[in-house]
């Protein structure tokens, strides 16, 4: 809408960082400007930030339909400009979310939103991407999708909803540009392989396959080649003296395929399952073909962080009230190291 309209509209995503002068300033800058603001997951902002909030948008809406062109905000005055305008979203039925007070309800005019048509958005997705039969392949995703969610087990890191779907619909076009000699079929069917099956357990994992066979009867994935990093894999666990079995090979290289498909990675498991060996076996692996000259394998560098060990401030960083500073966090200032380096190395954090 405010694309639509030619309004600036400026998206700040909450959480339970933000204080009441954090909001006030934001809001002061909204009525200077005549900016939209909106505020995504409101209801993740504490209640007795909320309350106060409330005063704030109070405030504006009063000098708003007084039709003032200056009015006190937080005991200063300051310009108000007609067209600022503050928005909401929120998911209510999320955890770690709060119930908004009455008092800012009321000020908010509610819009419920109808569940999308997923299969809509499918087909002109697929159309985007350069897909010609995109009815058929979109129904086919579609049907996949919901299968999925209703044959699979319950696991919280499952994601068969609309988020999902349009992020595996991307990656296939992104697949059918590199492989532009493959059938469509082909493309979308390894890319649904290739999104889905490293986050599967090893019960649903025969399920999915028999899901896609149906859908695909007649379509086979080509079989990608991966002995160099296979070998290179090997070698890497017998200098950290494990053993080179079946099922540790493929993690380790269903955590490669992921890495390429994804912007970024979780490896979910119990304690003692493997997870940090099966990230340092793929370092080590690829760092040893970089160093053989091997193409299409760059240099791994890793900075890890232990995030339980420190505070939300001391892990992403905080604003000093008092010398109205921003100071980095550990992930913040580990982020700005990464982005200025120009090498074509690869930053694992």
């Amino acid at each position: 809408l405010g694309k639509a309209l030619a309004y600036y509209v400026i998206v700040i995503n909450c959480s339970e960082g933000l204080d009441f002068r954090s909001m006030g300033r934001m809001f002061s800058g909204f009525a200077q400007s005549g900016a939209w603001g909106c505020f995504d997951e409101f209801n993740r902002i504490n209640i007795e930030v909320l309350s106060v909030v409330a005063q704030q948008i109070l405030s504006i809406l009063a000098a708003l339909a007084a039709k003032k062109k200056f009015f006190t905000f937080e005991g200063v005055v300051i310009r108000l400009v007609s067209t600022c305008g503050v928005f909401i979203t929120m998911n209510p039925g999320y955890a770690g979310r709060t119930e908004l007070p009455d008092n800012l309800k009321s000020m908010f005019r509610p819009i419920s939103m109808m569940v999308p048509d997923s299969k809509l958005i499918s087909e002109i997705t697929l159309f985007g991407e350069g897909f010609r039969d995109t009815r058929n392949l979109a129904n086919k995703c579609y049907t996949l999708f919901n299968l999925c969610k209703q044959q699979l087990s319950k696991q919280d890191h499952y994601e068969f909803g609309l988020r999902g779907l349009v992020a595996l619909l991307r990656y296939a076009g992104k697949k059918r540009r590199q492989h532009s000699n493959l059938p469509e079929e082909q493309v979308l069917l390894l890319s649904m392989k290739d999104m889905n099956v490293a986050k599967l357990t090893s019960d649903d994992l025969p399920l999915f396959n028999g899901v896609c066979k149906d859908l695909f009867p007649n379509v086979h994935v080509p079989v990608v080649d991966y002995d160099v990093l296979l070998k290179a894999i090997q070698d890497e666990m017998r200098k950290l003296k494990l053993q080179p079995v079946e099922v540790a090979l493929t993690k380790v290289i269903q955590l490669y395929e992921t890495k390429n498909s994804r912007h970024s990675t979780v490896i979910l498991g119990q304690p003692g399952s493997a997870k940090s060996s099966t990230w340092k076996l793929l370092k080590g692996a690829m760092n040893s073909l970089h160093q053989r000259g091997i193409a299409g394998y760059e240099q791994v560098q890793e900075f890890v962080i232990n995030p339980k060990s420190v505070s939300l401030a001391e892990l992403y960083g905080e604003y000093n009230l008092n010398t109205n500073e921003w100071a980095d966090g550990i992930l913040s200032n580990v982020m700005r190291k990464v982005c200025a380096d120009e090498q074509p190395n690869e930053k694992w954090v």
